[in-house]
């Protein structure tokens, strides 16, 4: 019989390309993953990885094994919350696959809350980017994910999560920070910092410079990062301006580094959705979250979530 543990092993190894990262991962030695792969190995007759030094690639038997061990380790696991869940406990593990910004600023406090009424459940927080999030809820790595765009797929549900806006943050010593509203014709000549083409924030600013007449190529682009939060860090160097969420600016403008600066004319907000795999069957525990969603969504468009982070910051 196929033991549990080592196909945990087997997909972590799978996943990472490395022993070592994955032992990392598991918290088990490299010899001791060694081992499991190797007893696995021998077990179905056949070699799973090529060993090129110090990094492995998946064997075309390894290829094929993945989706079926993902397979074997969800049902594992919805068996033994099922059962649990007959004698009324709401228990067990997932995963939800998400944005930095959701997963650094919504998705723990929601967490939080869902743990103080369950306190047996385990969620792990998947961050990654939005094409990955709906790959991982279509291959079952993810039971839940946060998306800024509604991906049409017959096998995706979604609810509305949150709803954000973006925001055109400068330096504190910027001189559009003194008066704090400038017109869309003043972005152009100023360097800008974007995040990258299929970032949900860059085609939130380029529908909003679409509608102003301004084609993104008109832009005067510094840099492109692909993190928000670089970008704050890079806005309060003085590298440029930049459009970003108003979750990943909070921290920056709480602490008086950066400036919010309206644009005339200019509203960019995006919707989050909280989405699903219909195909994939839900455990008790996560019926219990996509429901508790519904009831305890985070505060829209930031409001009490800037005055927590600057209550923190002025406590730190």
């Amino acid at each position: 019989m196929l033991n549990l543990d080592s196909l945990r092993v087997f997909l972590t190894v799978a996943e990472y390309g490395s022993f070592s990262e994955a032992g990392r991962q598991l918290h088990l030695t490299q010899p001791a993953v060694s081992q499991s792969i190797q007893g696995l190995e021998k077990q179905l007759g056949i070699e799973l990885f090529i060993r090129q030094g110090r990094a492995v690639q998946l064997t075309e038997a390894g290829q094929v094994l993945v989706s079926m061990a993902r397979e074997l380790l969800t049902a594992a696991q919805r068996v033994k919350q099922t059962m649990l869940s007959l004698h009324g406990e709401v228990v067990g593990e997932m995963s939800i696959g998400c944005s930095t910004a959701s997963g650094k600023y919504l998705l723990p406090g929601l967490i939080a809350r869902f743990r103080r009424e369950y306190p047996q459940v385990r969620i792990n927080v998947l961050v990654t980017s939005r094409d990955s999030v709906i790959h991982k809820l279509l291959s079952g790595e993810a039971a839940l994910g946060v998306s800024s765009k509604m991906i049409e797929h017959y096998d995706l549900e979604y609810q509305d999560f949150f709803k954000d806006d973006v925001i055109l943050v400068v330096p504190a010593e910027h001189r559009w920070a003194q008066y704090r509203k400038i017109y869309p014709d003043d972005l152009l000549d100023e360097p800008i910092i974007l995040r990258e083409e299929v970032a949900g924030t860059r085609e939130v600013l380029r529908d909003g410079l679409l509608k102003c007449d301004i084609s993104p190529d008109m832009l005067n682009v510094a840099m492109v990062l692909g993190n928000a939060e670089a970008i704050g860090m890079a806005v309060e160097e003085g590298l440029g301006v930049a459009f970003i969420s108003r979750l990943a600016a909070a921290r920056g403008i709480a602490l008086g580094r950066l400036v919010e600066v309206q644009v005339e004319g200019m509203e960019l907000t995006r919707n989050l959705y909280m989405v699903r795999n219909r195909r994939q069957p839900l455990t008790r525990m996560q019926v219990e979250f996509w429901e508790f969603v519904k009831k305890t969504r985070p505060p829209e468009r930031g409001g009490a979530l800037r005055l927590e982070i600057s209550e923190s910051v002025k406590a730190g």
